[in-house]
C-alpha cells in the first residue's frame, strides 16, 4: 500500500456531503479536511459521511480535528442545527483508535450493508477536493493544528493525557520558536 499521504474528494448533494478519504489521513491533510468541512458547514449542510473505505489509517492529529468537529456539530453553536459526522466502512484499526482515544461517540456508523437513500454518490461524481496551499507553506499553521487536536483529545478524555502531554508540549514550544505568543 505504501506510504501515501490521504487525497480527500468531495461530492456535494441537496442535503448530504460525502468526502472520500483515501490513503493515510494525517497532520498533513488535517487543516485542509477542517477547512472544507467548516466551509460547506457554513454553508448550511449538516450530514457529512466520511467514505473511509480506502483509509488505511488516521493519525492522533486528523483524528482529534474530527473529533472536534464532531463535537461541535453534535452541540450545534450559535443558533445552527446540530450537524453529523457518519463514518462509512472504517476499518478495525480505525475504530480500534475511537474507541481507544474516547473519541467514538461523537460519530455515527453506517452499515456498509444496510441500503440507504443517501448513499454517497457513486466515484465519477466525487471531485478533488481543494487543498489549502498555506497548509503546505505554512508550518505554523500545521503545528497550530496539530496543537488544538491534541489538545482537544486530552481535555474529551483525560486517559489521553499521558499519550500526547508530550507531543503537545513540543508543539507550543515549536510555535514559540516560530513566533507564535
Amino acid at each position: 500500500m505504501g506510504s501515501s499521504v490521504a487525497t480527500l474528494q468531495v461530492c456535494v448533494g441537496d442535503s448530504v456531503v460525502c468526502i472520500k478519504i483515501a490513503g493515510r489521513a494525517t497532520f498533513h491533510v488535517s487543516f485542509d479536511f477542517k477547512t472544507l468541512v467548516l466551509r460547506l458547514r457554513q454553508k448550511g449542510y449538516t450530514r457529512f459521511i466520511l467514505d473511509l473505505t480506502d483509509c488505511q489509517l488516521m493519525d492522533s492529529t486528523f483524528l482529534g480535528v474530527m473529533a472536534g468537529l464532531g463535537a461541535t456539530f453534535h452541540a450545534g453553536r450559535n443558533g445552527d442545527p446540530p450537524a453529523t459526522l457518519e463514518l462509512l466502512n472504517p476499518n478495525q484499526r480505525i475504530l480500534d483508535m475511537l474507541e481507544n482515544l474516547g473519541i467514538g461517540h461523537f460519530f455515527r456508523l453506517i452499515d456498509k450493508n444496510a441500503p440507504t437513500p443517501t448513499t454517497p454518490a457513486a466515484e465519477t461524481e466525487l471531485e478533488r477536493a481543494p487543498s489549502e496551499s498555506v497548509a503546505a507553506a505554512d508550518k505554523r499553521v500545521l503545528s497550530r493544528t496539530c496543537l488544538e487536536a491534541h489538545k482537544f483529545l486530552m481535555e474529551i478524555n483525560p486517559a489521553n493525557v499521558p499519550k500526547f502531554k508530550d507531543v503537545t508540549r513540543f508543539l507550543e514550544e515549536d510555535l514559540k520558536k516560530l513566533g507564535e505568543p
